[in-house]
């Protein structure tokens, strides 16, 4: 039988996770840094022990922890900084304390997340760092919640955050076509059952029709928003004896491009006079690229000081927009052929 929580010390929770009673302390009280495995255990751990710290529960009496949290995929990419100062701005304005948590529900972080009802007031979700299951339960339990880049599960409504993806592609492809002459175009894929994604698929196919271009399969490669994952993913397709001709790559990200620029080169093709290359994003390298990065600029700090400027308005009992989509811009620079 489950223990109460009135009957379960510290102690026990520690001895249960395997760790000191100054690890769950720290952990409780989020004054000292703590491993993402560890937090998930102990999270695990409390959540079956029923056990709730006294901070906690003082924090349940009032209602209040002056805390909000950021549940992301992974924040190694560069895409991720400006994305986290928007939010810590506003936080900041409102007096609170910003925890930050990964969750990947694809590698079976299920209902294990480090932050949550026990210890904020409201939660921001980046695209796929919770599964339609877990967005249910938080919904159920009604805590606030803003999602980034991502929709809630059909039938439940959440506001959410985002940029105009399709139409910024639609545009840029738009662009090789019209302007430079590119008719055989690579698409990088991101992450499936991604939004960005799919909404960037989706502009890059209506350009095609539009142009009366027939849309080939083998040159939509895998991208994944990761540089690796492009790398790798181009360098075999230049590899193949019967591949396709190309004289573009859409990168799907500006992380990506920096992949696609490697293998390029290492295949002895120049930028942008054998291939245009163009990115979404427009991070803080891009222009530093040689040649400098054609992308798509995404207002991405603006994004997460709307999401978190939406939450606060939702904790503070007042009505949110249930979609609020910002406007992207195209930066032309010489990877696609301009002469700027």
């Amino acid at each position: 039988m489950t223990k109460k929580s009135h009957s379960v010390t510290i102690r026990q929770v520690a001895q249960k996770a395997g760790v000191s009673v100054a690890t769950v302390s720290r952990y409780i009280n989020r004054n000292a840094p703590i491993s993402d495995k560890v937090m998930k255990r102990l999270a695990k751990v409390m959540t079956d022990l029923q056990y709730v710290p006294h901070t906690a529960a003082r924090n349940l009496a009032s209602q209040k922890t002056h805390t909000v949290g950021l549940i992301l995929m992974k924040i190694h990419r560069d895409f991720f900084a400006p994305l986290l100062s928007g939010v810590e701005t506003v936080v900041s304005e409102h007096n609170h304390i910003l925890l930050v948590a990964t969750s990947d529900p694809e590698k079976g972080d299920n209902n294990i997340v480090a932050v949550g009802a026990h210890n904020t007031d409201g939660l921001l979700i980046f695209a796929n760092s919770l599964n339609n299951e877990q967005i249910q339960q938080l919904y159920k339990k009604k805590i606030p919640m803003i999602l980034i880049h991502g929709s809630a599960p059909d039938g439940y409504v959440v506001p959410r955050v985002t940029v105009e993806n399709k139409m910024a592609t639609r545009n840029m492809m738009d662009h090789l076509i019209e302007v430079h002459d590119r008719r055989n175009i690579i698409f990088m894929r991101g992450p499936k059952k991604q939004e960005d994604s799919y909404w960037r698929e989706t502009g890059y196919k209506e350009s095609l029709e539009s142009h009366g271009i027939v849309y080939d399969e083998r040159l939509v490669l895998t991208g994944e928003f990761d540089r690796e994952v492009a790398y790798k993913s181009l360098k075999e397709f230049l590899g193949c004896e019967q591949r396709p001709d190309f004289d573009a790559v859409f990168s799907g990200d500006d992380d990506a491009a920096i992949g696609v620029f490697q293998a390029i080169n290492e295949a002895g093709m120049r930028i942008p006079e054998d291939v245009s290359v163009i990115g979404f994003d427009d991070f803080r390298l891009a222009p530093y690229l040689n040649p400098p990065l054609t992308t798509v600029r995404a207002p991405t700090e603006e994004v997460g000081r709307v999401a978190a400027e939406q939450l606060f308005r939702l904790l503070e009992g007042k009505e949110v927009e249930e979609i609020t989509l910002l406007s992207t811009d195209m930066i032309l620079r010489r990877s696609c052929g301009c002469e700027l």
